[in-house]
């Protein structure tokens, strides 16, 4: 048995060459990050404590550090050895949504170390350093990805899905990190924090909203998603989720950040103004989860295929867990704490099963390859119009089945 697990190990590389990893190296790998990370945070905030638990949390934040340098080397390597190939990735327009996932994965990480770890001046500075390189990562997302969706993909209302969302959101992903940590900093540097937080949520929130409206109009002229892309169901919650945390943990950090200054009116209207809008993003995600919830069903009735595409299961219902201990905390409405602790529960159990499927198909190889390099598009284009011609609905479906 130990000699055949060896002998399958990187057995479904392309071509059977080991440097096709790296060549086939996509950013939908940073979602494994995301979903990781939002559970390690969950875990912390559990409302009922058992022995370990916050040794877990750490364990798994850890464990996603260390994940994440590995495929930062593997997505570098591709974009230094390979960069025709590292190009084409923009011009798909699936995998090149993935690239949003890059910062959210991060932010996990930047969270995790004043969250989940012992405070100190050192560690607060690192935090510090690191958010504004998340939200560097996130402004290049939001700017980048569409600006290529707009101009070099080839995108139609049948063939759109809730992914479009994954490049728009992580600005308001940085925003609800910074209104965490802007608490933990001098009220100079909170208050450009809390500035910068609140134009980052100002240009994702409203993105996220236009494309969840065409998404509802797409819906019900298509009708659900193929079936590869049945988990993108549940991707509605990740706006709608760090959308209601950003707000709920900023209004109180207004008040530190703006006390004793010209703003400090606004900085008392923070708080109340953030618990309302963030119990109504919640109340709206509640519906989208419901939505999911019955689209999974349906799904599963029909036999639901295996893709990295699963751990949009994990972040988005992490971040809405988030926001419902955030409402819980600002509210005292005990209600709260036990709808988050049965997300949680549910999230624990997303992420046993989608890592296990995961570690399955990157032991083999099977899932190191790229959509964007299939045989149907490997040669190399140099127009818009030859990407519209290659880059058909059945390849994109031939690509995600494989």
């Amino acid at each position: 048995m130990g000699n055949q697990c060896m002998a399958r190990f990187l057995s479904a590389v392309p071509n059977g060459d080991l440097r096709e990893v790296v060549r086939h190296f996509t950013p939908n790998w940073f979602a494994a990050n995301m979903g990781t990370g939002i559970l390690a945070l969950m875990l912390a905030d559990f409302p009922y404590h058992f022995p370990g638990q916050l040794v877990a949390a750490r364990g798994l934040w850890s464990i996603n550090v260390f994940f994440f340098g590995l495929f930062t080397v593997l997505f570098l390597g591709r974009a230094i050895f390979y960069p025709a190939a590292f190009r084409r990735l923009f011009e798909h327009p699936v995998q090149s949504l993935f690239i949003g996932a890059i910062p959210m994965g991060f932010a996990t990480i930047v969270n995790g170390i004043f969250l989940l770890w012992p405070l100190s001046p050192e560690t607060i500075l690192v935090a510090h350093y690191l958010w504004w390189v998340d939200v560097a990562l996130s402004l290049f997302s939001v700017l980048a990805v569409p600006y290529y969706m707009f101009t070099a993909q080839h995108h139609a209302m049948d063939r759109m899905t809730a992914a479009w969302l994954l490049p728009v959101v992580p600005p308001e992903v940085a925003a609800a990190s910074g209104g965490m940590l802007a608490g933990h900093l001098s009220t100079g540097a909170a208050g450009w924090v809390i500035y910068t937080s609140y134009v980052l949520w100002a240009i994702s929130v409203p993105l996220a909203f236009a494309i969840l409206t065409i998404l509802f109009l797409r819906l019900t002229l298509h009708k659900m998603p193929h079936i590869d892309m049945a988990v993108s169901a549940w991707l509605p919650l990740g706006p709608l989720g760090t959308g209601s945390l950003a707000m709920l943990v900023l209004g109180p950090s207004d008040q530190y950040a703006f006390a004793g200054s010209s703003m400090a009116a606004v900085g008392a209207l923070g708080e109340p103004i953030g618990i309302i809008a963030g119990l109504v993003l919640w109340g709206f995600g509640l519906w989208w989860m419901a939505i999911a919830i019955f689209f999974t069903l349906r799904y599963l009735n029909e036999g639901l295929p295996f893709n990295m595409g699963w751990w949009g299961f994990t972040f988005p219902l992490g971040v809405f867990t988030a926001s419902t201990y955030a409402l819980a905390r600002e509210t005292g409405f005990v209600v709260f704490d036990h709808i988050g602790a049965a997300f949680t529960i549910l999230l624990a159990f997303f992420w046993v099963v989608v890592t296990w499927r995961t570690f399955g198909g990157m032991w083999v190889g099977r899932l190191f390859r790229d959509p964007s390099l299939s045989e149907e598009t490997a040669m190399l284009v140099d127009s818009k119009e030859d990407v519209q011609r290659l880059i058909t609905k059945e390849d994109v479906i031939k690509d995600l089945r494989s």
